[in-house]
């Protein structure tokens, strides 16, 4: 397992992976969860468990999906609802049961790099 370093993974061509998705759709999600994984592994690993959480939600929705389009609609539709979350956060407007230290920003100064 990584501890956080950064590995760069080289993604096929889009035509590459539009063929092998054709071919061999079992082969095209194999490289995917693997890409996933090696991604996911590289992350700190404060950060896995919350990425992995994140990726198995994913994988719910593209599961529930009738085609390709359908799974993008519904992708689009969680990522504006976390959006949505995220913008609440942020405004204070969060409707939130845990309380939460919140680190001002601090104004960039010279000395600050």
């Amino acid at each position: 397992m990584s501890t956080g370093s950064s590995s760069y993974q080289q993604l096929p061509s889009f035509d590459e992976l539009m063929q092998l998705a054709k071919q061999d759709p079992t082969a095209f999600d194999e490289l995917k969860a693997n890409m996933c994984n090696a991604c996911i592994e590289s992350a700190s690993p404060d950060m896995q468990q919350r990425l992995r959480a994140q990726q198995s939600h994913i994988d719910l929705i593209v599961s529930r999906s009738k085609n390709p389009i359908h799974a993008n609609v519904l992708l689009r539709k969680e990522l504006l609802t976390q959006f949505q979350k995220f913008r609440e956060a942020l405004c204070g407007e969060c409707d939130v049961e845990k309380e939460a230290e919140i680190v001002p920003f601090k104004p960039k100064t010279e000395d600050w790099r």
